[in-house]
């Protein structure tokens, strides 16, 4: 007989990482992992915190960052069902948002980059200009403009992002004009009025 599949097939593995909610980085252990998401072991303080008040916590968030190291896996998921058995927490999560084989680029950026399409402005070459972020991290952004623009790498500037409450200086670090009417930039934050970015992890290695 003919047996019924009613999900992907889940390989299980003993491999850890984190999550970021609620303004924490928090550690997990993956118990199994399929094409669509994994189910995972949360680690937290049983001094400091009860399993409740994290339960509570991912409940009211179902959206979140995630970082494997050992699968070299980052990006976005959604929380779909959360257990505890004995003050040990038990997450279903399902991939949204997954990119493959990000290690190299953590050691090159020291920072996860979360993919993020937000408007901004930016003061170049006299003028404010509009811009919308590609991905935004702690240490900076990647944005596009809708215009070419005249800008070299190692200006310093000022900017406004209203989605993360963040304005200061930034820095060019590199441009890339892949059409007449489309610049990129990659900026570096220099001075910033907010000391801390919320809803951002790190995810350094």
């Amino acid at each position: 007989m003919k047996a019924v599949i009613d999900r992907p097939y889940r390989k299980n593995l003993m491999s850890h990482g984190l999550i970021y909610i609620a303004g924490e980085e928090l550690e997990i252990t993956i118990k199994d992992i399929s094409l669509t998401g994994v189910l995972a072991h949360l680690k937290y303080d049983g001094v400091n915190r009860e399993a409740k008040d994290i339960f509570n916590m991912l409940s009211a968030s179902a959206t979140i960052d995630m970082y494997l190291p050992e699968m070299r896996l980052a990006g976005e998921a959604e929380v779909v069902r959360v257990d505890i058995f004995n003050d040990n927490i038990l997450l279903a999560v399902e991939f949204k948002s997954i990119s493959y084989d990000v290690d190299n680029l953590l050691y090159k950026r020291k920072a996860y980059r979360k993919s993020m399409a937000a408007p901004g402005k930016i003061l170049l070459a006299g003028e404010y200009y509009d811009f919308v972020t590609i991905n935004v991290s702690v240490d900076g952004l990647m944005i596009t403009i809708a215009e070419s623009i005249n800008v070299e790498p190692g200006e310093i500037t000022v900017f406004e992002f209203e989605t993360l409450e963040l304005e200061g200086e930034i820095k060019v670090v590199w441009i890339e004009r892949p059409a007449e009417t489309l610049t990129l930039l990659g900026l570096q934050y220099v001075y910033m009025v907010k000391t801390t970015i919320n809803g951002i992890p790190r995810f350094a290695r």
